[in-house]
């Protein structure tokens, strides 16, 4: 597989402080907002994820999960366009909420699943855990790059620029957004790499060959994990109900090797899964293979194997003496 020699190099971290005393158990914490994007229905995202058997799948691989609900976003009734990015205070509003939550559920020990929701969430998950573990990288599984700023993006729309509020080398490029004064930047592109990567608007290609080769470059070590993974990294065919699906996505045993080879580090502290949106699916299967395949990279990206449970046997079971050959 083309992803093998490269990631297995890539994550070959040591054990960093933030990590040492984790305990086994996972904090689960719904985002059911939609504002920085204009499809509805991505906000259904974090229930469709829990009615596909989330909870029960990861407590069947022994993990104490603690589902903490879905936080409450309210909608501001004056948040007048900036520039052309709309919601702009209400989108900096939740990421504010949903940031203290993630630095809670990190700072009680907890490994911290967030379901989305759109990608303009990342802002405040990746903000929350880094004030719990400021030495954090992040790996952002995604069709799209997400580092357009105010002044490059087509649409205006905050879920693509989620990555240009977190890095440092973008500062000078950014206007302040209102509602975004409670957050400044602090990554560098070092600490970012980005897995799936195949619509990047045009405007941010010189942005992104910066970023790609710093990252390649400059290993990282001693670095909690921060798992960004946005659904539509995956092919449409395997994940249709998301709101900007691209041809040419990961595969199936893609997906899961990317999350089982981030478990094997022993350093995922926050994953988020984001853009799942349940009413874009074409049919009932159409969701249900979306949500299931949610499930299946979170309970990988948690220690789930492809080789399936393992029974032990104390001994190896003999037959009994009436036991005839059936053929």
């Amino acid at each position: 597989m083309a992803l093998r020699g490269p990631l297995s190099r890539l994550l070959r971290f040591t054990l960093s402080s933030c990590q040492q005393n984790r305990s086994h158990s996972v904090a689960v914490l719904g985002a059911p907002f939609s504002k920085g994007q204009k499809r509805r229905g991505v906000e259904h995202g974090p229930k469709a994820i829990r009615d596909a058997g989330l909870v029960e799948r990861l407590s069947n691989l022994d993990y104490a999960v603690h589902d903490f609900g879905d936080l409450t976003f309210k909608h501001l009734e004056k948040d007048e366009h900036f520039m052309h990015v709309p919601f702009p205070r209400t989108v900096g509003r939740a990421n504010q909420l949903l940031s203290g939550a993630v630095s809670g559920a990190v700072g009680a020990g907890h490994t911290c699943i967030m379901l989305g929701g759109d990608h303009s969430l990342a802002i405040g998950s990746v903000e929350g855990h880094a004030q719990q573990c400021p030495d954090l990288c992040l790996i952002w599984v995604d069709a799209h790059a997400d580092i357009n700023t105010p002044l490059t993006s087509p649409s205006g729309n905050l879920h693509g620029q989620s990555v240009a509020f977190l890095l440092k080398d973008l500062q000078n490029k950014m206007p302040e957004v209102p509602g975004f004064s409670w957050m400044k930047p602090f990554l560098s592109a070092r600490d970012l790499v980005y897995i799936g990567l195949r619509d990047v608007d045009p405007a941010l290609y010189l942005s992104f060959i910066c970023v790609h080769y710093i990252t390649i470059k400059q290993p990282m070590k001693q670095r909690p994990i921060h798992l960004s993974f946005d659904i539509d990294a995956f092919d449409p065919s395997l994940a249709p109900a998301t709101g900007t699906p691209v041809n040419g996505g990961l595969t199936y045993r893609e997906g899961i090797y990317v999350t089982e080879e981030i478990h094997n580090t022993g350093l995922l502290s926050v994953m988020d899964v984001v853009e799942v949106n349940p009413t874009l699916g074409a049919t009932p299967e159409a969701v249900e293979a979306t949500t299931s395949l949610a499930v299946d990279i979170i309970s990988s990206a948690l220690g789930q194997t492809r080789e399936g449970a393992h029974i032990t046997f104390p001994k190896i079971p003999e037959p009994k003496e009436d036991t005839e050959l059936r053929l």
